[in-house]
């Protein structure tokens, strides 16, 4: 692994790197999973900017879905990086990249309501909902892959077991209600535009300028990035208010529906969604678009808490939290789907 560091920073580095030796670095591992495994490098003689990079390195690629998806993952990296909206790419290599690393710390969820930092994370997502991005562009990405989710197995005796709430929802027929749902949101014509997709509190990094003490914010993880509707993106964001993933205990998740933003809350951040946009649309238009779209939110991550709860080998209630998020849509349904 030293030798491995030591020689993709030698190529891709400036200043003293360029002659670093295994002697001359420290590493680090600081987290890693099944898709990624991230390595702090640090300098530890000479007078280099920066002292510290971070090394990606892929983890599972077979198929050619995979490889697809990283493919696309690294190419909306580097564009980010290059205006300014996430980490400085410094290299990409067969088997991984070389990013900046950033002095900073995941939000928590109660800071999504924090006045100052929602409007930041308002400024953030209009601008990446302004990015023309050289990937597929159609409205199909939310549907196509709720689709391929359900291609697989979803109703095993293991994932199912001793969960009778899950043995009800899996008898229904989750294609069939997602035909429905694509039926009844694009009746809202809800603009097409680049999308994080999955703007919740950990993909969100708080850092300090030193120079400054000025706090600045950079969304991280691309890995669900795509174009989408608005109304999903910022409609998935004030959901995730409401879920902490941080919990110690299992099922590693606790609901707090009460933090759902107010409607003064929404006013608030899509006001100035909208300053940052240049548009003087109607915020009641986006505020219905919200309403509705929380219904893709929830079975979207339902049904990717149903998949994972067979393939993923982190220690997560899937099966609880596919409960959660399916019985909170299926409640939410029958609210709204006379409404448009």
């Amino acid at each position: 692994m030293f030798e491995m560091a030591a020689r993709l920073c030698r190529g891709y580095l400036p200043g003293s790197w360029k002659k670093v030796t295994v002697k001359d670095i420290a590493v680090k591992r600081i987290s890693g999973g099944l898709s990624n495994w991230l390595y702090r490098i640090t300098l530890l003689k000479g007078n280099s900017e920066p002292r510290d990079v971070l090394m990606r390195l892929y983890g599972q690629t077979h198929g050619e879905s995979a490889i697809e998806n990283i493919i696309t993952e690294s190419v909306i990296f580097t564009l980010l990086s290059e205006r300014g909206l996430g980490p400085r790419l410094h290299g990409i290599f067969p088997g991984g990249r070389l990013e900046e690393y950033i002095p900073a710390r995941s939000l928590k969820s109660d800071e999504l309501s924090d006045q100052k930092l929602s409007l930041m994370i308002a400024e953030k997502m209009a601008d990446l909902h302004q990015l023309n991005i050289p990937i597929n562009k159609d409205s199909t990405w939310l549907w196509d892959t709720m689709d391929r989710w359900l291609q697989q197995p979803i109703s095993d005796c293991n994932l199912s077991r001793d969960n009778i709430e899950l043995d009800q929802i899996l008898s229904i027929n989750l294609s069939d209600e997602t035909r429905w749902l694509k039926k009844h949101l694009t009746k809202l014509r809800s603009p097409v535009v680049f999308c994080h997709n999955d703007l919740q509190e950990g993909n969100v990094l708080l850092k300090e300028k030193e120079l400054t003490g000025s706090r600045s914010l950079c969304l991280i993880d691309y890995e669900y990035c795509a174009y989408n509707y608005r109304g999903f993106d910022i409609a998935n964001h004030f959901i995730e208010w409401i879920y902490d993933y941080t919990n110690p205990k299992y099922p590693h998740y606790t609901v707090k529906r009460d933090l759902f933003p107010t409607k003064d809350q929404q006013v608030e951040f899509l006001k100035r969604y909208l300053q940052c946009m240049g548009s003087d649309e109607p915020i009641e238009v986006i505020l219905n678009e919200v309403r509705h779209f929380t219904l893709a939110s929830h079975l979207f991550w339902g049904i990717w808490s149903i998949v994972n709860s067979r393939t993923s080998k982190i220690t997560f209630g899937y099966r609880e939290y596919a409960v959660e998020r399916l019985k909170t849509y299926f409640k939410l349904k029958e609210n709204l789907k006379n409404t448009i």
